[in-house]
């Protein structure tokens, strides 16, 4: 039977971590000091009331990961399990901490789109850290896809407490003459040139399969992806198409687009890829090939794809 103490923690706890109350609120709400909320949040966690679950085995494939890093270039990589190990919603939460992990006070967050990081901002517990911008980095498809650019933005910014900026423009225009008026404009300008003064960025790879999220929002045809993966497409970065070096494609639809440039991308210190599935292996490859990652969190498949490629250890 819970005692009156213990009901006070959980309501504490529902409060914070449920419902994003902040803990100032919190402590108005219960009358009770801020420092005593603190203290009941540390208590619902060592109690279990609470619980941030990372998965069985996380740190398990270390030395795979230390050898991918070394050999791609990499700064950190996190391997989370999969199929019998874990299932896709241990790797969104896994995820969600090293962002945590990596994300500091006062720090401007660009944010990418797509289902992979749509689930990653769904896992993400309520944080409070001072001070941080989540700003979009590709305009919006204008359709009702649960992971539209805006809403990953703003959804973000709720949950880190957090300070959510839109890109209010369409991610793809009728002609590349259209898209470069639009960028001219200073709402949509100065929006862009924010991005240059991000320290971090979250993103996951998209595929050039039928299934890619840029033919399913529809930005592009899947006749029109075909054509483009036969001039040597293996994915995007940012909604941007990529070749097999990271090059951006000089293609129509990479000028139509109003994203982030991917050099200012390339720029920003922190850049945080997060992959969960195994065909978007080669957009991987094109996207460390480039540059534009220098933290990654992917499964153990994805992994092992990696290590095929990869000389034996010695």
């Amino acid at each position: 039977m819970r005692t009156p103490g213990d009901q006070i923690i959980h309501k504490a706890a529902w409060l914070y971590y449920a419902q994003g109350v902040r803990q100032e609120d919190i402590a108005d709400a219960l009358g009770i000091s801020r420092g005593t909320v603190v203290t009941y949040l540390k208590k619902a966690r060592d109690i279990g009331a609470v619980s941030i679950r990372v998965p069985t085995g996380l740190f398990r494939e270390d030395v795979l990961a230390r050898r991918i890093e070394d050999h791609f270039g990499l700064r950190s990589v996190w391997i989370i399990p999969d199929g019998s190990d874990g299932t896709r919603m241990d790797f969104n939460i896994a995820a969600a901490i090293v962002f945590l992990d990596l994300v500091k006070p006062h720090s401007k967050v660009g944010l990418a789109w797509g289902q992979t990081i749509y689930d990653l901002v769904e896992a993400m517990p309520i944080s409070e850290i001072e001070g941080v911008s989540i700003i979009q980095m590709c305009g919006n498809i204008g359709t009702s896809f649960q992971y539209r650019p805006d809403y990953c933005t703003l959804e973000l910014a709720r949950r880190l407490w957090a300070f959510g900026e839109n890109l209010y423009a369409p991610l793809v225009l009728s002609t590349p003459e259209m898209a470069r008026a639009l960028r001219r404009e200073d709402t949509v300008r100065l929006q862009l040139e924010r991005l240059k003064n991000c320290d971090m960025a979250i993103f996951s790879v998209g595929s050039c399969t039928p299934s890619s999220h840029v033919v399913k929002c529809g930005a592009m045809t899947e006749a029109e992806l075909n054509d483009l993966t036969a001039r040597g497409a293996v994915g995007q970065i940012a909604a941007r198409m990529i070749d097999k070096n990271g090059v951006e494609l000089d293609c129509n639809y990479n000028q139509r687009l109003i994203a982030m440039d991917l050099q200012d991308l390339r720029a920003i210190p922190t850049r945080l890829c997060v992959v969960n599935e195994a065909h978007k292996l080669d957009a991987l490859l094109g996207g460390m090939a480039g540059g534009y990652i220098s933290h990654l969190v992917l499964t153990s498949g994805v992994a092992a794809g990696l290590q095929k490629l990869m000389p034996m250890a010695a």
